[in-house]
């Protein structure tokens, strides 16, 4: 089927991000979130990442306001309807996006193919909880969106042929390459990066190098364009954990028990960036390692 309108679940970094791409390559978007003010303070990150790639030359002025201009604003399911596609975007937990789905289903005509933007999640088991398993499937963005070229295509058990032909096209037409992964925990990019992540943590916890020493060696021994403690704090501390609870507890290996250090950092509610405070702290001019 060919998708001209595509609906946003989730205004967030990863949703926001979702729906710059799509307005930028010509799709009409619907942008939904719990209140009206997550998703004006989405537009408000759009408006200045699109004015960052105008000024960059990525994008003209009269794209920049066109791209802007097909972003809506939906207050409710029942305002993504008329759209061909819907790719939902909440946080990483399984029964929110289950109910996302359950209250989601009744609104939408029987046309419309579901996706998930999941890092980690079971793309059947939350089919299932839909009432179209072959029109779902996941659609795993890269973080930031706009930036990254990749996106991992997962199909659940039960999706069809022309459900993924769909969703290979559409993410042709944002110019991104897609790669194709088994619905296994955390698929491909995170089954590799997060247990990384986590044995830095670990190497942290166990006293074998600080912060800076952990991040440094590896920008400058691995080439890494960030340090893994760094890159946890963008992602989120929050997300990491979900995604090591994911691996471990549908892995049943040890190796993917998440290192007490993460668990205490979440616990703490320092969740990195977006909290000012995870393996550095980013309330002063310069970032400064909190350990």
């Amino acid at each position: 089927m060919e998708i001209r309108k595509v609906g946003v679940i989730g205004a967030g970094q990863m949703g926001n991000g979702i729906a710059h791409v799509c307005a930028v390559a010509g799709f009409d978007v619907g942008l939904n979130d719990i209140s009206r003010e997550r998703i004006e303070s989405a537009l408000a990150t759009i408006n200045g990442n699109l004015a960052r790639q105008a000024r960059g030359g990525k994008i003209s002025e009269e794209a920049r306001k066109a791209a802007l201009d097909r972003i809506s604003i939906v207050d409710t399911y029942e305002g993504l309807a008329d759209c061909d596609l819907i790719i939902e975007s909440a946080v990483e937990e399984e029964e929110i996006k289950r109910k996302i789905f359950s209250e989601l289903c009744p609104v939408l005509p029987e046309t419309t193919l579901i996706a998930t933007n999941t890092s980690s999640i079971s793309i059947t088991r939350l089919a299932a909880s839909t009432d179209r398993p072959e029109q779902f499937m996941g659609i795993h963005f890269m973080n930031p969106v706009p930036v990254m070229e990749l996106v991992e295509l997962i199909r659940g058990i039960a999706t069809d042929d022309e459900t993924f032909t769909s969703a290979r096209e559409f993410v042709a037409k944002l110019d991104k390459t897609a790669a194709v992964a088994e619905d296994f925990p955390a698929f491909i990019v995170n089954r590799i990066l997060l247990p990384m992540i986590n044995e830095a943590v670990y190497t942290l916890y166990e006293g074998v190098g600080t912060v800076e020493a952990i991040d440094t060696a590896m920008r400058l021994g691995a080439h890494h364009p960030m340090g893994p403690l760094e890159l946890a704090d963008f992602i989120g501390l929050d997300t990491c954990l979900s995604i090591m609870q994911v691996l471990y507890e549908g892995l049943a290996d040890s190796k993917y028990r998440p290192c007490p250090l993460l668990v205490k950092y979440v616990e703490a509610g320092w969740l990195g960036r977006k909290t000012q405070r995870g393996f550095y702290d980013y309330r002063g001019e310069t970032p400064v390692p909190t350990r």
